[in-house]
């Protein structure tokens, strides 16, 4: 058990007390119910910590190391309560009452009693852990209260993408442990892609001699200016797949598998020719795109986008198939496959005599039909094996599979026809905010990105909830997720960036009751509070820009310019002479009175700078008083 704390632990150390103010107690995701009461519980190295059943030890340990890290000493483990002693009280008698995945914390003077089993349990000690503050003379004092929660959804997911580019296990293991922290259950692992075949195959050893490796990387944006000439290459072994499995199971976490089929097969394709509708022909490549060496026979792709070669419908390829699935329902137990079935385009199927006659052959209206057969063969498979389906949105072409659960990815509405349907969906739209590969400003600050524009307002501002669909409908949408795609996030360090905030926005929209949500006091309260949290820990994120300042033109002749830092303990620097804020510019500590000449026009510039040296990107907003506007960039 000691071995997975670390992080988590590390990640928790700093609370102000200010926190519990605040109405859902600095908790992220906001609680169903938060109901305060006057007096509070002193937590000392006299508290005992009460745990009876063992199945609980797991949590009492978790909870135990906390409080030794952020107390600086250890409470006594006793399994019943003892006189004249001030006691934790871990225990699951009267969880059966409360929803899925619910939980119940009272706080009295003498008795601070969290309620749970199971997965309930686990998510009540990360809220305590959560709304512990610091420490002071020796004891850490939590005001009095009862909270009551349980998740508006069962599915919480994120994915991460490690196709494109691959991550250390020891990353997965944290982003694993970050999506605990915030209640989210469902690791999308996107595994095969057309730049890389990440997860070792026994029966199919080229599929990682072969196809983890291409001989280079576009630099820049699609389709790249360059190509950086370096061999990239990697996978996860079947070892360090059962272990990152066996690791999120201990926190309650799903692993879902995604191996991409029919189409972003090229990596496959590059190891297996036969996979192909044209095995004899190159793998199609765009002649004027950068590429490194040679282009002559199937090739691993090294540039982003959608790509031709396809697998072609063969019985020798649905065996390959389903002996790859094979390997893989060994390797996880979860419920659901995910077999992609997006962006599959149709031109090798055309131009191709066997598929045609196979078209023909099986009575199928065209090539999106195919794809449609080739998904339910695929979802038949794995139903005989007790396995479910998920694929993105394109498999409603052609006719959906009968069991297939949807992910809605192009919009919303693939998720509303799938639910109308009757068919379970998970909305993950990138229009909705939700794919954070996406900028999240607009500054030209902002490291390179595939585009769009997601700041965590909007994933926040999102209802997974379709209007369109009635009540009855509704039941099918089972969750929500958010995308991390990786073709222009090489390094840790970059997916931290791109992850975080966002994550705990999305935290919110899947956890937390609609009712409950208020992104004035998650942006101004509590968001403040965790990414301090973060900024004492060895984890990057995107620093967000002051609380109260747009980059929009105001205009007038006076303004009145009140700020809050975004990150608790940060500092906010502004400049209004046009160059760019740092240290050296002048200190924000409260309001700016400003005063614009007739005719003119300031620039006011801030950068947000935090206690470890992280930084935003630079803020302008315009002050004109009758100058000709700025054009917009």
């Amino acid at each position: 058990m000691k071995k997975i704390l670390p992080i988590v632990i590390c990640a928790l150390l700093s609370t102000n007390l200010y926190a519990q103010n605040d109405a859902s107690m600095g908790i992220i995701p906001a609680p169903v119910s938060v109901e305060k009461h006057s007096g509070s519980f002193v937590l000392d190295k006299t508290t005992l910590l009460v745990s009876a059943r063992p199945e609980n030890a797991r949590v009492a340990d978790l909870l135990n190391a906390f409080i030794a890290n952020k107390g600086g000493f250890a409470l006594r483990e006793v399994k019943s309560p003892e006189a004249n002693h001030k006691s934790i009280v871990i225990t699951s008698e009267g969880a059966d009452k409360l929803p899925e995945e619910g939980y119940s914390i009272s706080i009295t003077k003498d008795k601070f009693l969290i309620t749970g089993k199971g997965a309930g349990l686990f998510y009540a000690v990360q809220s305590v852990m959560q709304l512990l503050p610091e420490k002071q003379d020796g004891k850490i004092t939590v005001p009095a209260a009862d909270i009551n929660d349980y998740p508006r959804f069962k599915y919480r997911g994120m994915h991460l993408d490690v196709g494109r580019h691959l991550f250390p296990v020891a990353f997965v293991k944290k982003y694993i442990d970050m999506m605990a922290q915030y209640k989210l259950n469902n690791f999308h692992w996107h595994l095969t892609e057309d730049q890389g075949w990440r997860i070792e195959i026994k029966k199919y050893p080229k599929l990682t001699s072969v196809g983890s490796s291409r001989n280079g990387t576009v630099i820049g944006n699609f389709p790249g200016v360059t190509t950086d000439d370096k061999v990239y290459k990697g996978f996860y072994t079947q070892n360090e797949v059962k272990e990152i499995v066996a690791y999120a199971s201990a926190r309650y976490i799903t692993v879902v598998p995604e191996i991409e089929m029919p189409g972003h097969g090229s990596a496959a394709i590059a190891a297996y020719p036969e996979l192909s509708c044209f095995p004899n022909e190159d793998t199609p490549t765009d002649p004027k795109a950068p590429w490194a060496g040679s282009r002559k026979g199937k090739q691993v792709q090294q540039t982003w986008g959608v790509h031709q070669d396809v697998f072609v419908p063969t019985e020798n390829t649905f065996k390959f198939l389903e002996d790859v699935l094979d390997e893989v329902m060994v390797l996880f137990p979860s419920k659901y496959i995910h077999i992609g079935g997006d962006e599959c385009p149709k031109d090798f199927w055309k131009r191709s005599t066997f598929c045609q006659d196979f078209i023909k052959k099986n009575n199928l209206k065209d090539e999106h039909g195919l794809q449609s057969y080739f998904i339910q063969r695929i979802e038949k498979y794995l139903n005989g094996k007790g396995r479910s389906i998920i694929g993105w949105d394109e498999i409603l072409e052609g006719g959906l599979a009968p069991n297939a659960t949807v992910m809605s990815w192009r919009g919303v509405e693939g998720g509303i026809a799938s639910a109308q349907q009757q068919h379970d969906v998970i909305m993950t739209p990138g229009s909705n905010g939700l794919y954070f590969d996406h900028k999240q400003s607009n500054s030209p600050d902002e490291p390179l990105a595939i585009g769009g524009f997601a700041p965590y307002t909007k994933a926040y501002g999102y209802d997974p909830i379709p209007a369109e669909l009635t009540a009855d409908q509704q039941k099918y949408i089972i969750g929500v997720q958010a995308n991390l795609w990786t073709e222009y996030v090489e390094s840790p360090e970059k997916a931290e960036y791109m992850v975080f905030p966002r994550m705990f926005a999305l935290a919110e929209i899947a956890w937390t009751q609609k009712n409950r949500k208020d992104l004035k006091n998650f942006s101004e309260e509590r968001l403040p509070l965790h990414l301090s949290r973060l900024d004492k820990t060895n984890t990057n994120y995107w620093v967000p820009t002051p609380i109260g300042q747009n980059d929009k033109v105001l205009k007038g002749s006076q303004f009145n310019i009140e700020l809050k830092v975004p990150v608790e303990g940060a500092k906010i620097y502004y400049t209004l002479d046009n160059y760019r804020p740092s240290e050296s510019g002048a200190l924000y500590t409260g309001p700016i009175k400003v005063n614009v000449p007739e005719g003119k026009k300031l620039n006011l510039k801030t950068i947000v700078i935090t206690k470890s040296g992280k930084r935003s990107v630079v803020t302008q907003t315009e002050l004109n008083n009758g100058a000709p506007e700025t054009p917009a960039k």
